[in-house]
C-alpha cells in the first residue's frame, strides 16, 4: 500500500476530496544528474490537488523552496542560490494511439502543463525532482558581469590579472586576416 504522505493519489482525491501535501525531502546533487549543483539543501514541497474540470483529470498546485551552491559557467566557483517557486500542473489519462501509427503529436500551448499518467499515484518526491530541474539556470552565473577563467592560464579573471596574450587569435580566421590587412593596404 502507497504511504499517502509520500503520494498524491487520485483515488483518495476521488473518494474524499481535495488533498494537501506539505513534504520535506533531503536530496543530493548526484539525485539531480547536473554538475552545476555543488551542493543543496533540504527542499519544502507543499501542494493542494483536486479534481479537474475534465473525466480524470486532476489540478496540483504548489510551491517549492530550496537553496544550493551553484558552479558558475563562466569562473567554476561555488555561489548561493536560493528559489522559491510556484506551480501548476494538470494531470491527465496518457491518451491511447494507435500502435501502427507513429505520427508526431502537436502540443497545444494550453497544453504546456499538463502532465500524463498511466499510474494513479504521482511521488511527491519526484514532483520535488522536477521542480528543482526547472528552477536552475542553464548556465548559472555568480554575477551576470562575472569575467570567468582566462583560456590560457585558468585565472580567475574576477579575482587576478594575469600576463596572458589579451587577444588569442583562431588560426581558421587566418585567412580573413589577410583580407583584411589587403583591404586596409589599398584604402591608405
Amino acid at each position: 500500500m502507497l504511504d499517502p504522505r509520500e503520494f498524491i493519489i487520485f483515488d483518495a482525491i476521488d473518494k474524499d476530496g481535495p488533498q494537501s501535501y506539505s513534504r520535506t525531502y533531503s536530496i543530493s546533487p548526484a539525485e539531480l544528474g547536473r554538475y552545476e549543483i555543488v551542493n543543496i539543501g533540504p527542499v519544502a514541497l507543499t501542494a493542494q490537488a483536486r479534481k479537474g474540470d475534465l473525466p480524470a483529470e486532476y489540478v496540483v498546485d504548489g510551491s517549492s523552496k530550496f537553496t544550493a551552491d551553484l558552479a558558475c559557467s563562466r569562473c567554476v566557483e561555488p555561489y548561493p542560490f536560493a528559489s522559491s517557486s510556484t506551480f501548476h500542473l494538470r494531470f491527465r489519462p496518457r491518451p491511447e494511439l494507435p500502435q501502427q501509427e507513429e505520427a508526431e503529436v502537436e502540443i497545444t500551448p494550453d497544453a504546456l502543463d499538463v502532465e500524463f499518467y498511466t499510474e494513479r499515484a504521482i511521488p511527491l518526491r519526484d514532483l520535488a525532482l522536477e521542480q528543482i530541474q526547472f528552477s536552475i539556470p542553464m548556465k548559472p552565473l555568480c554575477e551576470e558581469n562575472c569575467l570567468g577563467l582566462c583560456p590560457e592560464c585558468g585565472a580567475n579573471r574576477n579575482r587576478e590579472t594575469c600576463a596572458c596574450e589579451s587577444s588569442i587569435v583562431d588560426e581558421r580566421w587566418g585567412a580573413l586576416r589577410e583580407i583584411r590587412q589587403a583591404i586596409k593596404k589599398r584604402e591608405s
